[in-house]
């Protein structure tokens, strides 16, 4: 591709709740609050959930008309087939999703979901109209060995689909969510954070040329409303991929607005 310099101008910044294996309908109460709050003032960031994919119907039927979108949290790479428990790109979009989150660190770990697998499954968005944010990151033990940007650089080479190299208008967010970080309270500091989001954007663009400037990246990572005003103002940082916080409403939503 083209290296040509990356244009300034990047999409909105995106702010993503991924609820895990939490929530019931129950939890419609704390999408209505949601959906109010967003309501009361724009916020400048698109705002995205995704619950688990039951979950999805009754969803959209409360966000319908709203700032609140909604997204799977994995995809199947077919778009149907004799796969016991896995749900498709294309079931994800008819009940309502926009977005999925792919190669999450938790599915990679628990799945052994290999980078190949996760550029599948990212590829199956594209193929189904959906946005996927394709998360990489490192263990512990490989950032204490300094070796957090080559594994990063690779994650990105293998787990990203030859489909966005050859799609003009392919839309789609790298998570850098370090391992390490993920539920434990810790994080890098700011300037790692500014540094190694550089580094991916300039990955990307080396691979993509101008492509590259339609693509955002989000960090992931113990991310609370108390910390997230340092994070997601950095200039190299396109939003955030926000876990437990996610699950209650005002937790969110300070999240959200905490974008200057």
């Amino acid at each position: 591709m083209n290296e040509t310099a990356i244009p300034a101008r990047r999409p909105p910044k995106l702010v993503v709740g991924n609820w895990k294996m939490f929530g019931t309908r129950r939890s419609s109460a704390e999408v209505r609050t949601l959906v109010r709050l967003l309501g009361l003032k724009r916020p400048h960031c698109e705002v995205v959930i995704c619950p688990p994919a039951v979950l999805l119907p009754p969803f959209r039927q409360i966000n319908r008309g709203s700032r609140l979108k909604l997204g799977g949290q994995d995809c199947h790479p077919l778009t149907q087939g004799a796969h016991t428990g896995d749900i498709s790109a294309e079931m994800l979009k008819d009940a309502g999703a926009g977005y999925v989150i792919v190669g999450h660190s938790e599915r990679r770990e628990a799945y052994r979901e290999t980078d190949q697998m996760v550029a599948q499954k990212a590829q199956a968005a594209l193929r189904a109209g959906l946005h996927p944010i394709v998360c990489i990151g490192e263990t512990a033990e490989q950032n204490e060995a300094g070796h957090t940007l080559d594994v990063l650089t690779r994650q990105l080479e293998r787990s990203l689909p030859d489909l966005l190299d050859a799609t003009e208008h392919a839309a789609f967010t790298i998570a850098y969510e370090p391992v390490w970080a993920i539920g434990t309270g810790r994080i890098p500091s700011p300037a790692q954070i500014e540094e190694i989001h550089g580094e991916i954007r300039r990955a990307l663009q080396k691979r993509l040329g101008l492509q590259a400037a339609k693509s955002r990246v989000i960090y992931g990572g113990s991310v609370k409303a108390s910390n997230a005003r340092a994070i997601l103002n950095l200039a190299e940082v396109d939003g955030a991929l926000v876990g437990g916080a996610s699950l209650k409403a005002t937790d969110f939503a300070a999240i959200v607005y905490s974008i200057n």
